[in-house]
């Protein structure tokens, strides 16, 4: 059924698609503290850029897979990419009026397209050769996303972060006119790579048009096992909607982790030079234990103790942050990565078991609750904001005690992370007893 050559190519390029939309999804580290001086928001305002990027999937999920019933997944692919680079584009009119909810509307456009794009990329690469070495390309993927992430996170923190300490310093000084045009020069800096990510962008998707990717379907053999099941609707498995809640908590956490890293690090008085490195740690800690993860499971430990495992790190970590002060508490955060790598493999598997024919309606649902990542970091943001607030009307203006509003609000990782715990030691196995 499998060309083995034909297969390999496919592997690399799909790993190219990975690769792309990794570095897509990490830059918001960079671009969360950028927005919140050009745009002059609050911690909680500026977190919408995660929101705008993640509230896509609850919107494009079940679209995306009604375009790819309709073209294969390679059209899927292709149309993914061109509404990318659509999205891309729309950063130059954001820039040029710095109107705060024209970005978000380029980073949704991109969100819509990376959708899709996750919607064909995820099962093409699964149903693409034998179920044995499934486990093995999901891996390739994983790496090649969490790389291009972290390079995104360094590159685009240099382009856009360079020099923000010398701005914040001056606009306390200058005049509205003055803080105008020195805000407006430092939107101006995203024309430039966000021009090359939209070339980049649409030559991808005239490539991967014209790619040599095989066509691929599920086997009938496991259509007919899909079949077999005797429920009649999703709401008889309690265990689906537990996975859905911990895979859309998982999320908030991998974003808080990922993204507010950046803004925790100047938050403590770390330069904008330094503090763009912080999101390359995190990513890079997940992709150690991914790797890891690879050689560790099933042969020496099940995914189930591997989320339970996640999960208590998850916990450990957190509560680590929250007692520590300076780079101890940002290693801690950046540590979260090494929490999160083997929750999305493990939550999926555990989810989806027994399921049948509900099967693509479920994964439908997981990719709907991608959107956690909406939602959970602006909490953090205003949770920061309230703290902040209440510090000032106190009469504490101290840089310490503002930082310390930022170390505190992290505790809101704590539910998210006994919520895996909670799923992996008794949610996956509740069933409707027939």
């Amino acid at each position: 059924m499998y060309n083995s050559k034909s297969a390999t190519t496919a592997v690399v390029i799909i790993a190219g698609v990975f690769f792309v939309f990794g570095f897509v999804t990490w830059i918001n580290g960079a671009l969360i503290p950028f927005m919140k001086i050009i745009n002059e928001l609050t911690d909680a305002q500026s977190y919408f850029v995660a929101s705008a990027s993640y509230i896509s999937f609850i919107v494009m999920a079940l679209p995306a897979s009604y375009i790819l019933n309709k073209i294969d997944y390679k059209k899927g692919m292709s149309l993914g990419l061109f509404i990318m680079a659509i999205g891309a584009i729309v950063f130059i009119p954001a820039a040029k009026t710095r109107v705060y909810w024209v970005f978000l509307a380029g980073i949704f456009i991109q969100g819509m397209g990376m959708t899709i794009l996750q919607t064909a990329a995820n099962p093409y690469i699964t149903i693409l050769g034998p179920i044995e070495s499934g486990a093995k390309r999901i891996a390739i993927m994983g790496v090649a996303n969490k790389i291009a992430g972290a390079l995104g996170s360094l590159i685009f923190g240099a382009l856009l972060l360079s020099g923000i300490d010398e701005v914040q310093e001056q606009l306390y000084m200058l005049s509205l006119e003055e803080k105008s045009i020195l805000l407006d020069k430092m939107a101006a800096s995203v024309y430039v790579p966000y021009i090359v990510m939209a070339l980049v962008l649409f030559v991808l998707a005239f490539l991967i048009r014209k790619a040599p990717l095989p066509h691929v379907e599920p086997s009938i053999k496991e259509e007919s096992e899909e079949a077999k099941t005797s429920e009649t609707s999703i709401f008889q498995f309690p265990h689906l909607w537990l996975g859905v809640l911990t895979l859309f908590v998982y999320v908030g956490a991998e974003v808080i982790a990922g993204d507010t890293i950046i803004a925790y690090g100047i938050s403590l008085g770390f330069s904008g030079e330094e503090a763009k490195y912080f999101t390359t740690f995190t990513l890079m800690a997940m992709v150690g234990t991914y790797i890891l993860g690879v050689f560790l499971i099933p042969k020496y430990i099940s995914q189930k103790k591997a989320l339970v495992i996640s999960a208590i790190l998850g916990i450990v970590f957190t509560i680590c942050i929250l007692y520590t002060t300076d780079y101890i508490s940002v290693l801690f955060v950046a540590a979260l990565g090494m929490a999160n790598a083997l929750v999305w493999p493990a939550i999926w598997p555990l989810t989806l078991d027994g399921l049948g024919k509900f099967t693509k309606t479920a994964s439908a649902l997981l990719i709907m609750a991608i959107s956690g990542g909406a939602v959970i970091p602006p909490l953090y943001g205003k949770m920061v904001d309230v703290s902040k607030e209440e510090l000032v009307n106190k009469g504490v203006m101290e840089l310490e005690a503002m930082a310390q509003a930022s170390t505190s609000s992290y505790w809101i990782l704590l539910p998210c992370y006994g919520m895996i715990l909670l799923f992996a030691i008794w949610g996956h196995k509740i069933r409707i007893k027939k």
